[in-house]
């Protein structure tokens, strides 16, 4: 138990963040956090100074994904609490615990519309997990203990807390104790699952004959990966994933079917259509996931596991709920399942006794099958499916050789990558280096880019770091730094967008300016590549999509001081980012990509079995100069 005493408002709140084990923090400073940024000198934790709001958001978000410790971020009152928002947001969505530190103008003129004043509470309520803010000093390190505890355990979160600054300058009023534990009456998160449902999960189990497991970004959030294999292996059930479940178990494990959904493989899409038991743990089944919900897994009866009990039965009917924690509960499904194994063994043992083994006496238990669950029939469509899909997703001649060109490219001897084979250039020479994936951390930014990585880059070890349900263009390149300082010792390479890299590109300055080793692949269509294949899909009209050839990313990296190399064909990609990753220094790698390549998608609101390929078409040039259009104004 740590003691506080003689301080002030901001000198409690650093030490308070010191008892939490916080070794660094993401922020802009502004007026009302002098006193804390005055305080901070004399603490040894990290302070990292971004060139914007959102990008603090974002770095704390990829640091406590891989931490498993919160991420704090700050920033000042009214702009810089609105910055905030778009970081705060994105961990909400995918339930990352984020601690999100706001100035606020004096508590005497809240209300005044005084300057810098905005109602961040009111603005903050329906992105986090809790909301605080602080009516008085002595409140100050008790609310932060309460901030910690709610955003780390059960579901994880971010947690608001709103600082006035006259509680940050404030003297405690007495001498305050910071708690080891802490004891919040209204918040007992259920961790361990019901042993009735448990019961009811392996009657379900037992009695099916196409079972499979989808894994969500629950999986890995509950660190429950070697128990979902355990379990998957245990009864050989295929196991498909969300997005934000890629990786928790390793997609190239015989038993991964790949990402399922508006993006997924055909094997996991057509699977989950042809399934009888689906197994769901820690996911939310959003429409991203089931496309047309009265038709997603029609045949099957839904196991649904999750820590939140509000996300069971929110969009898909449930046959068995389980709350609770992830690895807990895969934890007593093994253990009860190894138990009923091994009487299903030692029963086959006293039938094959020499007593029982004449003929008259053969198989006296005519209901005992010699398999503890019999899916082998399932296993063979499973295996079918896979390497159907498998084929689809590999590269082709044309592919590699990049034939399919556009009048342009052919006339002018462009050179460029197909996407798909960027993508599995940037998987080879990754685990050329890391075969494991024990050291490496990929994020991506959204759109076109993080799809292509997520069918076809073959993830392990919860390698994956993206956006996966606010869909955050801007997140990957910032969320790559925040990786960086959780574990500074691995392979950190973000993958962007030309148009997502540009939302948050003045984070160079931030990685040139505490040489943070990371490595930026940015792959340039000159295009905002995801809406151009949607405007194909829905009505074929092509509208505001043309990025145009500004700015020259080279460049720009090297105006920032950042090491920066442009290529344009597979053997110059593997090698500089081999060179760059070893090289350990900021660097940024320009990929010149195919503008008129699509991810297949299954339409919004369709069938998952109806992907569809969008025809490949080069965007339209839509650069109209200022003066031409003064004659509209």
């Amino acid at each position: 138990m740590t003691k506080v005493n003689n301080v002030n408002g901001a000198e409690a709140l650093i030490k308070a963040l010191e008892a939490e084990g916080t070794k660094v923090i993401f922020g802009y400073p502004g007026g009302v956090l002098v006193s804390f940024y005055e305080s901070l000198c004399d603490s040894n934790m990290i302070h990292i100074l971004t060139r914007h709001e959102q990008a603090a958001a974002h770095m704390a978000d990829g640091y406590a994904r891989v931490s498993g410790k919160a991420g704090v971020c700050i920033g000042t009152s009214g702009p810089g609490a609105t910055n905030l928002v778009t970081g705060v947001a994105t961990a909400h969505m995918d339930s990352s615990p984020v601690i999100a530190l706001t100035g606020q103008v004096s508590s005497n003129i809240i209300g005044d519309d005084a300057f810098q004043e905005i109602d961040s509470f009111g603005i903050f309520m329906p992105i986090t997990k809790h909301n605080f803010q602080i009516r008085q000093a002595d409140d100050l390190v008790d609310i932060m203990r309460k901030a910690h505890e709610i955003a780390t355990t059960g579901r994880p979160g971010p947690v608001h807390v709103d600082m006035p600054s006259d509680i940050l300058t404030g003297e405690l009023s007495k001498a305050v104790k910071i708690p080891a534990d802490i004891n919040i009456s209204s918040y007992k998160p259920t961790t361990v699952g019901h042993p009735l449902q448990i019961k009811k999960t392996i009657e379900a189990i037992m009695n099916s004959k196409k079972p499979l497991i989808l894994a969500g970004g629950g999986v890995s959030i509950a660190h429950a990966s070697e128990e979902l294999l355990e379990f998957a292996e245990l009864l050989n059930i295929p196991v498909c994933t969300t997005l934000m479940g890629k990786g928790c178990i390793s997609e190239k494990h015989e038993l991964s079917t790949g990402l399922t959904g508006m993006h997924g493989t055909q094997a996991s899409n057509n699977l989950i259509d042809k399934c009888d038991l689906l197994i769901a743990v820690g996911c939310r089944f959003s429409d991203r996931v089931t496309g047309k919900v009265s038709e997603f897994a029609p045949n099957a009866k839904v196991i649904h596991m999750d820590i939140d009990p509000a996300e069971i039965g929110k969009n898909i009917s449930v046959d068995i709920p389980i709350v609770g924690d992830a690895k807990r509960i895969l934890q007593d499904l093994i253990k009860q399942l190894k138990k009923q194994k091994r009487k299903h063994e030692e029963l086959l043992k006293s039938e094959n006794t020499p007593e029982n083994s004449n003929l008259n006496n053969f198989n006296s238990n005519p209901n005992l099958n010699s398999k503890f669950l019999d899916i082998s029939e399932w296993s063979v469509e499973v295996k079918k499916l896979k390497e159907e899909s498998e084929k689809e997703l590999s590269v082709t001649v044309e592919e590699q050789q990049n034939l399919e060109k556009t009048d342009k490219e052919k006339i002018e001897k462009i050179e460029k990558i197909h996407p798909k084979v960027a993508i599995y250039d940037l998987m080879e020479t990754i685990y050329d280096i890391d075969p494991e994936l024990e050291n490496t951390y990929v994020t991506t930014d959204v759109g076109q880019n993080q799809m292509w990585t997520a069918r076809y880059f073959k993830f392990k070890k919860d390698a994956l770091i993206t956006s996966g349900g606010l869909g955050t263009m801007g997140f990957g390149f910032p969320a790559a730094l925040g990786v960086k300082f959780a574990k500074p010792n691995a392979n950190v390479i973000s993958i962007s967008g030309d148009g997502g890299f540009l939302m948050n590109s003045q984070e160079l300055a931030t990685m040139a300016h505490y040489d943070i080793p990371v490595v930026a692949v940015i792959f340039n269509n000159r295009a905002l590549g995801m809406v151009h294949q949607l405007q194909s899909v829905l009505n074929n009209r092509q509208s505001q999509i043309d990025l145009g050839e500004t700015p020259d990313f080279i460049q720009l990296a090297h105006s920032y001081g950042v090491m920066a190399e442009r290529v344009s064909n597979s053997k110059d990609l593997k090698e500089t980012l081999k060179k760059a990753i070893l090289m350990n220094k900021p660097y940024v790698i320009e990929v010149m990509i195919d503008s008129g390549h699509a991810v297949k998608v299954v339409a919004p609101g369709a069938n998952l079995t109806k992907m569809i390929e969008p025809e490949n078409k080069e965007p339209c040039s839509e650069k109209i100069l200022f003066k031409d259009m003064v004659s509209k104004l």
